[in-house]
């Protein structure tokens, strides 16, 4: 669990080989001991619902899956568009599968994803201004909010901590928050890339809902109910591999 971040009982039944009724069994007495937290249909490691992980610890967190997800993503994602990347792990791995596109213009508020585009001679970086956060790079505050707010874009790609059984879209930092909610409001079509542990993960502050996404990009098929709340909202769902 500690590899995966979170798994169903299925998929952990199989993976041991034993029956659903045992992996509950273990699961009921390890969430006891504060190893583990359920989730309808499945399990995670416990989180916070007030602080995200460590920023080197996300790096390496599904790190395999986050790049399956980048390369779907940089397939989708047509020559001379405009796009906006906001913070996280998973939108800087897409900028690097972004490095061979031709006529990009990226805004972003990640230093990261701009250090990495900057290597790509065909694509035009503009990054926001604001207040840095030095644990992940990140830009945020209300200047750049007012930057961002000067464009209109065709995609944006964005990231998220948490999706809820209900389909909100949930992160930790209000400040990033607001952001990630411009970037939503700015742009034409929002693609959300989402590894399978983001599935029933908690955090504090609401970003969106799922309804408000035009694709959603993810490594394993979404379990229930966030399979029927994508259906219901009319959002592709792009499954990296298949």
């Amino acid at each position: 669990m500690r590899q995966a971040g979170a798994l169903t009982i299925e998929a952990l039944a199989q993976r041991f080989g034993v029956t659903l009724q045992t992996v509950r069994r273990d699961v009921r007495e390890l969430e006891q001991r504060g190893l583990l937290a359920r989730y309808h249909g499945g399990v995670r490691t416990p989180v916070s619902t007030v602080e995200n992980l460590g920023y080197q610890q996300r790096q390496g967190l599904n790190a395999a899956a986050k790049e399956a997800i980048a390369r779907a993503v940089a397939r989708d994602v047509p020559a001379g568009c405009s796009l906006i990347l906001n913070i996280g792990t998973t939108t800087e791995a897409v900028a690097r599968a972004l490095l061979q596109h031709r006529g990009l213009r990226v805004i972003t508020n990640n230093l990261n994803v701009a250090a990495i585009l900057a290597d790509n001679p065909d694509c035009e970086v503009i990054i926001a201004g604001g207040v840095v956060r030095a644990r992940d790079r990140g830009i945020v505050g209300e200047v750049t909010i007012d930057f961002l707010r000067q464009f209109r874009v065709d995609i944006a790609l964005i990231g998220i901590s948490a999706i809820e059984a209900d389909g909100t879209l949930r992160d930790y930092d209000v400040r990033e928050v607001k952001a990630a909610r411009t970037i939503i409001e700015h742009a034409r079509q929002v693609w959300l890339c989402a590894d399978h542990s983001k599935f029933g993960r908690p955090a504090m502050v609401e970003v969106g809902h799922i309804g408000e996404l035009t694709r959603l990009y993810t490594d394993r098929a979404p379990p229930p109910p966030f399979d029927a709340l994508l259906r219901e909202a009319d959002v592709a769902c792009v499954v990296a591999g298949e």
